[in-house]
């Protein structure tokens, strides 16, 4: 009979062969191996024949009070990561029958709280850290494109990376992204990064290349830039300024999500800009911040717009009655 670490091989080649993207794979293989690494640990448990419900309730119980790194618990929306992936590989051994249906029953989604976007910058703040590139150098103007490209179209890091030179229509200002799950989309360019872009295509990446038949619009040592490498441009023009939040690529994608909505954005327009299959992950974004409700509530409510009246009225110039002659109106005395 297989073992659990054999049969986690053969359910991520069934993954590749449906055609999920590479990370999805490789993240979901992860969390598999750490339900598998458990039940191995915990009860000795190395084959399917030997699983039991009591495990799979003891695993849903132990996860909440599972550590990260660094010492704290993790969050809900992690705990679901971990059980969508102990369902699924679940669900690969019944489907092949090395264990029962009734396997699936046992694990749950635990609610998670709905919480404001983190790590948001505002717009000048964004400018701020665009300023902090030099572009005098060959590096420093293909770091400035990345990551006007990045706040230009809200793209992830991973599909900045991923963009190859035939991708870029610099006559129609869009960029054809692959994104998760292998779908494609359409993404306009706003004219600064459109106008630095095409400068970098000219003039810039010619000198950064070793192999003229390389396609990846950014690239490093002559090859495709990592993802990696982002990451660190990030947190070395980032991490300068001092921003009370900590400043990812992502946090390109959730400062562009939250100015489209907040200026008034089709959330059904957002949702193709990005890339989601669905509104679920826009819910967030709706709920701002107490500015903005207050900005709405006070233009929106008939009481705030009765009320705005009446202040404006009470702070209008009034004329000095001390001024007022004799048998003169103040009308008078003010004209």
């Amino acid at each position: 009979m297989k073992t659990l670490d054999q049969l986690l091989e053969d359910s991520s080649e069934y993954d590749r062969s449906l055609k999920l993207a590479p990370g999805t794979i490789e993240s979901v293989a992860y969390l598999r191996k750490g339900f598998v690494e458990w039940l191995k640990n915990t009860y000795g448990v190395t084959t399917a024949d030997q699983l039991r419900l009591s495990h799979l309730e003891s695993w849903q119980k132990y996860l909440p009070t599972r550590l990260t790194e660094k010492g704290l618990p993790i969050v809900a929306r992690m705990i679901n990561r971990y059980v969508m992936a102990s369902r699924s590989f679940l669900k690969y051994l019944t489907r092949h029958g090395y264990a029962p249906a009734s396997f699936l029953e046992m694990l749950s989604y635990v609610k998670e709280p709905v919480v404001l976007p983190t790590s948001v910058l505002t717009h000048e703040q964004v400018r701020q850290v665009l300023a902090t590139i030099p572009t005098h150098r060959s590096i420093g103007y293909r770091n400035r494109v990345m990551l006007e490209l990045l706040y230009s179209t809200g793209i992830r890091a991973s599909e900045l990376v991923r963009i190859n030179v035939a991708d870029v229509d610099l006559v129609n200002a869009s960029v054809r992204i692959n994104g998760k799950g292998n779908r494609e989309r359409l993404v306009p360019i706003g004219k600064t990064a459109l106008r630095l872009l095409e400068s970098y295509l000219r003039a810039v990446r010619p000198y950064l290349l070793r192999d003229p038949a390389e396609p990846a619009m950014f690239v490093a040592w002559g090859k495709r830039l990592p993802y990696t490498s982002v990451l660190r441009i990030v947190h070395q023009y980032a991490d300068k300024l001092g921003f009370k939040v900590a400043v990812t690529p992502h946090t390109f994608r959730r400062s562009y999500t939250t100015e489209l909505i907040r200026n008034g954005a089709n959330v059904y327009h957002v949702k193709e800009l990005l890339g989601h299959a669905d509104l679920h992950t826009l819910k967030h974004y709706a709920r701002l911040n107490i500015g903005d409700l207050q900005q709405t509530h006070a233009r929106c409510h008939p009481r705030e717009r009765e009320d705005l009246a009446v202040s404006h009225q009470a702070d209008a110039p009034q004329p000095d009655q001390a001024s007022v002659k004799p048998g003169q109106t103040a009308t008078e005395a003010k004209s």
